[in-house]
């Protein structure tokens, strides 16, 4: 009996080694997992050399990253303008386009994704927790969404009416404005822009920001191009205004500011 188990086992070990050292053995060699781990390291270093790319050759179509623009804004549902929104809730980690509220926006691009073309109201939305802009919906942090078509809630300036979404810009303080058409998220962003998205029945009258947010916003350009000038002169003057209440009527003259 000993002299069978012996011979058994030295038959195993034989086919064992055999088989380990032969094609069946290596054609089940975990090849897939070898291959995703060689697609992690090319993917890898594929990001290392885009982002050193980045860095070496920024954009040059302004804003460029380290530019500091600014520009006012505002809301309009039904014929109110809203209060401004609140400083960005996001704005520490992710500071490239945000608000600190006041009805103004500071545009200064940290990295290629808020700078150049990139550089647009859309990116201010999508940075903003809970506001919602598409060339069809509105919704402010919290309230509720409108959409093409729905009719303006009782209380509201245009009760009753359809509304739609629209947005009207301002190149300059004194220059003449016009309603931006397709989509508002492409709208791009300037410095010294003034902007007001709205929610108003068809032909309606739009009104730009009120006349705080405009005063913060020259200010704002004033400062920085006190203390960076080579920063593009602003295009508007800056004047002391009178302060307006939130929520005032676009049809009233409490904004201070002309909707044309």
């Amino acid at each position: 009996m000993a002299r069978t188990n012996k011979t058994d086992t030295g038959k195993w070990v034989a086919r064992a080694a055999a088989t380990g050292g032969g094609k069946s053995y290596r054609g089940q060699r975990p090849m897939k997992w070898y291959g995703s781990l060689v697609l992690i390291c090319l993917l890898g270093i594929a990001l290392i050399v885009y982002s050193r790319y980045e860095r070496q050759h920024p954009t040059s179509t302004p804003p460029t990253v380290g530019t500091t623009w600014f520009a006012a804004f505002a809301f309009d549902v039904c014929g109110t303008v809203e209060p401004n929104l609140a400083q960005n809730p996001n704005a520490r980690t992710n500071p490239g386009i945000a608000t600190p509220g006041y009805g103004v926006m500071i545009i200064a691009p940290q990295r290629a994704n808020d700078s150049g073309a990139n550089a647009t109201l859309g990116r201010f939305v999508a940075n903003y927790p809970g506001l919602v802009l598409t060339p069809t919906a509105l919704r402010l942090p919290g309230k509720k969404t409108y959409h093409n078509g729905d009719k303006c809630p009782s209380g509201t300036h245009d009760a009753g009416q359809a509304g739609t979404v629209q947005t009207r810009m301002w190149p300059t303080f004194t220059g003449p404005g016009s309603n931006i058409s397709g989509d508002p998220s492409s709208l791009k962003l300037a410095n010294g822009q003034l902007i007001t998205v709205a929610f108003v029945p068809a032909g309606a009258s739009i009104p730009k920001p009120s006349a705080s947010s405009i005063a913060a916003m020259q200010q704002a350009i004033s400062s920085s191009n006190k203390s960076s000038p080579t920063t593009t002169p602003p295009t508007v003057p800056v004047t002391p205004t009178t302060a307006a209440p939130s929520g005032t009527s676009s049809t009233g003259s409490a904004s201070g500011t002309s909707s044309k």
